[in-house]
């Protein structure tokens, strides 16, 4: 079940392409380049050794290396292939941003092997929607680090992994009020019976009661289990010996983790909310706790997307959009040295949104090819046609996405993992939208409605003299432009585009002209040409996130470089003559 030109079973030429792919896309090695048998051959020093490899440059000039043709010379003058140990001890950085890199691509091969050995392989196809979520196994199409879970163990991996699929309990904790900052929607009582079930809610009171605390003096907390082993010890020596927090056990409905892992899918009440909390591990670019200021920021954040949306009759009319509310939040030690680790989020849940005859699946299982070797959704492309279904797929997936930034001045993180399609017998319908809070940007003074933008002094003392760029809120447009370009086409739709030109013999640059007339025409026909034109999107390059350079370097939250734009004015009237 891989990307289209990956094998199930060899994770480690994967790990070592990507890496090679993601060091060429950001140009953090300079390489000689020289025709071979159809393909482009690099060459390029390290170390003081010569390696090698062939590939293409598709789209936005992201590399794609062709299988086991990654080779370093070694002392007799013969190729042979190129491992990690050869290549990351000549990269930039430190020994130490080094070594964690090497420790995390050794863990992703490690657990995907671990996955290629002991799970079945499964018709993703007939799958539900949540299962497909935790069956969706091959991770970030670009980062090589894209199962690496800094922190997990193989059992841990078994036992929380999305792929094996394994229903659990949470952790509950008291934690004493005054380290709380919670957004609730109504009443305490009321959103925890909501939320729990009056069994659920009734088993934790009568603990708390068994406690002998009182109601008002202290807030329930839900941990992740792998969460609670990691924080254990120093809770107890810590809060619960001094009294300011309980250990009350697991509790209530049981849980599968989403493909992102701390977003967790609801086994037992399949209609209830999804919950989002922190770990301590390290996945793909970031350790993946919660930034303690986004967790109460989140339902303010949410509503407001989700009311732009609601009055805006375009979005229901020609732009097909759903907004997954965030709607509550806790965190506990916001300002303190648990800051982050413990916490949750609740979102809508997706499956509640739908229609009769509408099913749902997450965007990125498009870019997946399965067991029979055919593209996941290659039934629904037979049975539509390649040009209709791709039309339509990028209609619903582009337009409602670019309504948002160019009409209202909001950009949204639109990658594959944030983005669920909903469809009727695979005929795309809309586009659901989820995970706001760490992942929207506007310019205040490029918002189409800026008296509807939230009171953000008034949400958190941090945002009162906050600088642009440390928050939500930025003073050039360029950073709208790279955050929906760089989620929803250089890292999301080029992997569409690649398959159907690995699967069907359709050249990128034909889907990448119908996106440039999509984005075109929807300017022309709502007027929205100069407010377009501000965001730049069709300059002959473009700043693009250097997510591996980051990784090395790791003096900086971001790091940039230009790369050559698929949506380029010249370059797309150049493909047009004949």
């Amino acid at each position: 079940m891989p990307l289209p030109l990956e094998a199930a079973g060899e994770p480690r030429d994967r790990v070592i392409r990507q890496l090679v792919a993601a060091l060429l896309f950001e140009g953090v090695i300079e390489v000689r380049e020289s025709a071979c048998d159809g393909a482009t051959q690099f060459q390029w020093m390290l170390g003081g050794r010569e390696f090698r490899c062939r590939g293409t440059i598709g789209p936005f000039g992201r590399a794609r290396i062709a299988k086991g043709s990654v080779e370093m010379r070694g002392p007799d003058g013969y190729w042979d292939g190129a491992s990690l140990g050869a290549i990351i001890p000549s990269l930039p950085g430190t020994g130490i941003t080094r070594g964690k890199l090497l420790g995390e691509l050794e863990q992703t091969i490690a657990f995907s092997e671990w996955n290629h050995q002991n799970l079945p392989l499964k018709n993703r196809r007939a799958l539900s929607f949540v299962e497909l979520e935790g069956a969706v196994g091959e991770g970030h199409p670009y980062h090589p680090c894209y199962r690496a879970r800094t922190g997990f163990s193989f059992a841990d991996h078994a036992a929380y992994g999305p792929e094996a699929g394994q229903p659990f309990q949470l952790v509950w904790l008291l934690i004493a009020q005054k380290h709380l900052t919670q957004a609730l929607p109504g009443s305490r009582d009321a959103f925890w019976r909501a939320e729990l079930g009056e069994e659920t809610w009734t088993v934790l009171e009568a603990r708390r009661k068994q406690l002998g605390l009182a109601v008002d003096d202290f807030g329930l907390v839900p941990l992740h289990p792998w969460q609670w082993k990691d924080l254990g010890d120093t809770i107890r020596t810590g809060w619960i010996a001094a009294g300011e927090a309980h250990y009350l056990g697991p509790a209530g409905d049981r849980y599968l983790a989403s493909q992102s892992v701390r977003s967790l899918f609801n086994v037992d009440r399949p209609l209830a909310a999804s919950i989002k909390l922190p770990l301590n591990i390290i996945n793909t670019s970031s350790r993946r706790t919660l930034e303690p200021h986004s967790v109460c920021t989140a339902p303010v954040l949410s509503a407001w997307i989700a009311g732009i949306v609601r009055d805006d009759r375009l979005f229901d009319r020609e732009f097909p959009l759903t907004i997954l509310q965030e709607y509550a939040g806790v965190i506990a030690d916001a300002g303190g040295p648990l800051a982050g680790q413990l916490g949750a989020i609740w979102r809508e849940n997706a499956e509640a949104t739908l229609s009769p005859g509408e099913a749902i699946i997450p965007f990125n299982a498009l870019m997946m090819v399965e067991v029979d070797g055919k593209p996941f959704a290659d039934e629904w492309i037979q049975r539509f046609g390649l040009m209709p279904w791709m039309n339509r797929l990028l209609e619903v997936a582009v337009l409602p996405v670019w309504h948002l930034l160019v009409a209202h001045g909001i950009a949204v993180e639109a990658h594959g993992q944030n983005m669920l399609l909903v469809h009727r017998d695979g005929w795309p319908v809309r586009l659901i939208l989820r995970d706001f809070h760490e992942s929207i940007e506007f310019a205040p003074d490029f918002l189409r409605e800026p008296k509807r933008a939230p009171d953000f002094a008034a949400l958190n003392p941090l945002y009162r003299h906050a600088e642009p760029d440390q928050y939500y809120w930025t003073d050039n447009l360029d950073s709208l432009r790279e955050l929906v370009m760089d989620t929803l086409f250089v890292f999301n739709l080029a992997e569409i585009s690649h398959l159907l030109d690995v699967c069907y013999g359709l050249p990128e640059f034909r889907f990448w002209q119908r996106v440039e007339s999509l984005l075109a025409g929807y300017a022309q026909e709502r007027d929205m040409q100069h407010r377009q034109s501000l965001l730049g999107h069709d300059r002959a390059r473009i700043l693009t996130e250097s997510l591996i350079t980051r990784k090395l370097l790791a003096l900086k939250p971001e790091y940039h470089h230009e790369v050559p734009n698929a949506l380029a004015a010249r370059t797309s009237e150049r493909r047009r003559k004949p």
